[in-house]
């Protein structure tokens, strides 16, 4: 049954927790009472079957009222939207944290309170928050998958034990009805808050192979992207090209859909064409928004010879070309502390754009993947991997229109972190600090290899900052109200083939400290001995800060305590730092056709995060060999 995905309802909530619109699939609950009426008649033992019936599937899909009051409820016994994830104090036996699983953040049950005194549980409810919108949706398992988790939820034991019968990760991965979950409340979230793009794909203005550009805004630039007689890809309005530090531009021709809140219509529209009777077909809003404006007509009749796939229900017809980009994302914690090691991941994607008319093949092989040391690598359906050797991946797939990411991998970097350095903050008062940064830019890095820009930030979301005192080696300062911007890099004054060091030392001043004391006598037994040095003075404030400061939701997870941190955002041209490249000369086509070959790459910053040497900061422990 659960070969597929098949989603039997789904609900989005607002901020105020009451349902602002759901869904609920007839057909695909008529499997799932079916599926519970067999298993019920495969228990023949008597005293078996009344065990079972304790923590029976329920057959009833709650109203819209009883969801957002069950949701509700589910907050408060948690803490927050997604809960703890891990087992507390707490924590209540039969509540996702009791299972003890990070997972538990994004994959959700919920207790239905009925009046006659029946529960009903509902699992697994997929969660996905995006704006001001929760969107729950819960797919189709198999009855005994359900039973199986009721029991993790009354164990005595915490996570998911070694050698146990029965635990969290084992049920997730024979249960792919999760991962069409998933996708289809990314979906709905993107469409409900109008925040359906295509991914980014950059355009050198170099030359490439099988031809030059003619001109970024002429014929074969953006605006000859859809030559045909109908849109291609969207209704969208045509857009606009915009210059980048190193003389490129976006093709982002996706539709960025301004819809008003909770445009209900559109959503239901989405939904009827995507997934119609409750079973995704085509999450892709592109196509879909595309059908229903154009339909099809007569010429648009693909080859006899060729079968037109679901993702490309239009054929291209145009000036031919193909354009990829390497799009990474670096992800750093920056400990500069001999008992942590520093940490940096890249979380990479290719994207691509193939203007090619009819049904062709593209192949390539992909270099550079024993350098990238790769974890983790994922394909687009359209795609075909028929080799594979130690530093080359032969890739072969069938385009669909617009832009789509071909493919998403993660790695480690190959050089070494492009910045790296310390930052040091030092409590002098209740209302000052002193710090210092010393910072190295690009090292080891050459041309072609560029970086477009670089900022430094300093936030602290829990005082408010009054003003500052320090001039940095390089770049200009900014503050706002919680946090001191430092730009050490702007944009069209990029660096290439050279480190930079920078320095910025300084102070900073804090408005009066709002104390969140009860005003108890235990309170002003505080006092400072003439005698403490200077580290018992720094140790006193951060302590008497630190029992001041008001909790916050795990959402936060760099305001929460007394942590201190500064961030730092980038972005690279001209490579990856993973070592992962494409050959334009490279690339086929079959049939074979005369068509130029665009290639870039784009490095941009994730969670870059600094923490402070001289404060607290998390770290992951890693078991000892």
């Amino acid at each position: 049954m659960t070969s597929c995905c098949s989603i039997r309802a789904f609900w989005i909530i607002s901020t105020q927790d009451t349902v602002l619109f759901s869904r609920r699939f007839p057909v695909v609950e008529k499997r799932w009472r079916a599926a519970c009426q067999r298993e019920n008649e495969n228990l023949s033992d008597e005293s078996v079957k009344s065990a079972a019936a304790a923590a029976a599937p329920s057959l009833y899909l709650p109203t819209d009222s009883e969801i957002a009051t069950a949701f509700t409820e589910r907050k408060n016994r948690e803490g927050s939207a997604r809960g703890f994830g891990v087992r507390v104090n707490r924590s209540v036996e039969g509540s996702d944290s009791w299972v003890d699983d990070p997972i538990m953040r994004h994959i959700i049950s919920l207790i239905i309170n009925k009046v006659d005194g029946v529960n009903h549980f509902l699992w697994p409810l997929i969660m996905h928050i995006k704006g001001h919108y929760c969107v729950l949706v819960l797919p189709l398992v198999e009855p005994h998958q359900l039973r199986v988790y009721s029991r993790m939820c009354k164990r005595a034991d915490c996570g998911n034990s070694i050698g146990a019968d029965e635990n969290l990760s084992s049920l997730l991965l024979d249960l792919p009805s999760i991962t069409g979950a998933f996708m289809v409340a990314h979906m709905i979230g993107d469409v409900i808050t109008g925040d359906v793009t295509e991914p980014e794909i950059v355009i050198s203005a170099s030359p490439s192979v099988g031809g030059l550009l003619d001109s970024l805004t002429g014929s074969i630039g953006i605006s000859g992207i859809s030559a045909r007689a109908k849109p291609v890809a969207s209704p969208a309005a045509a857009p606009t090209v915009s210059s980048s530090g190193i003389g490129g531009a976006m093709a982002a021709d996706g539709p960025k859909i301004g819809l008003r809140p909770l445009d209900k219509d559109a959503v239901r529209s989405f939904i009827s064409s995507a997934m119609p009777f409750g079973t995704p077909l085509d999450l892709n809003y592109t196509n879909i928004s595309s059908i229903k404006i154009n339909g099809f007509s007569s010429t648009d009749m693909p080859p006899t010879d060729s079968r037109q796939p679901a993702w490309k229900p239009y054929l291209y017809r145009g000036k031919q070309r193909i354009l990829f980009t390497i799009h990474e994302t670096v992800h750093a914690a920056m400990y500069d502390r001999d008992e942590i090691p520093d940490s940096i991941k890249i979380s990479g994607q290719v994207n691509c754009r193939a203007e090619l008319e009819g049904l062709p093949d593209v192949m390539f092989p992909l270099t550079g993947l024993d350098a990238a040391r790769l974890e983790l690598l994922s394909f687009h359906p359209c795609a075909q991997v028929p080799e594979h050797s130690n530093d080359k991946q032969a890739l072969m797939f069938s385009p669909p229109l617009g832009n789509f990411v071909l493919m998403r991998y993660q790695a480690f970097c190959r050089i070494g972190p492009p910045i790296k350095g310390f930052y040091q903050l030092s409590m002098v008062s209740e209302n000052e600090g002193a710090f210092l940064f010393k910072l190295c830019l690009m090292e080891g890095y050459k041309a072609p290899i560029s970086m477009d820009f670089c900022s430094v930030t300093m936030p602290f979301p829990r005082r408010r900052v009054v003003s500052f005192d320090g001039t940095p080696s390089l770049g200009t300062v900014s503050i706002t109200e919680h946090s001191v911007e430092w730009k050490i890099i702007t944009t069209g004054r990029g660096v290439s083939g050279k480190s930079v060091e920078a320095t910025f030392p300084g102070t900073v001043k804090f408005a009066p400290w709002q104390t969140q004391s009860n005003g108890t006598a235990d309170d002003e037994d505080d006092e400072i001995d003439s005698t403490n040095n200077t580290i018992n003075v720094e140790d006193f404030l951060m302590e008497k800060m630190s029992k001041d400061l008001q909790a916050v939701e795990l959402e936060e997870p760099f305001c929460w305590q007394a942590y201190d941190y500064a961030k730092v955002s980038f972005k690279i041209m001209g490579g990856s730092l993973s070592g992962m490249t494409i050959d334009p000369k490279s690339v086929t086509i079959f049939p074979t056709v005369k068509a130029p070959v665009e290639f870039s790459t784009q490095v941009t910053s994730g969670d870059y995060i600094l923490w402070n040497t001289l404060g607290k900061c998390p770290v992951v422990a890693t078991p000892k060999a």
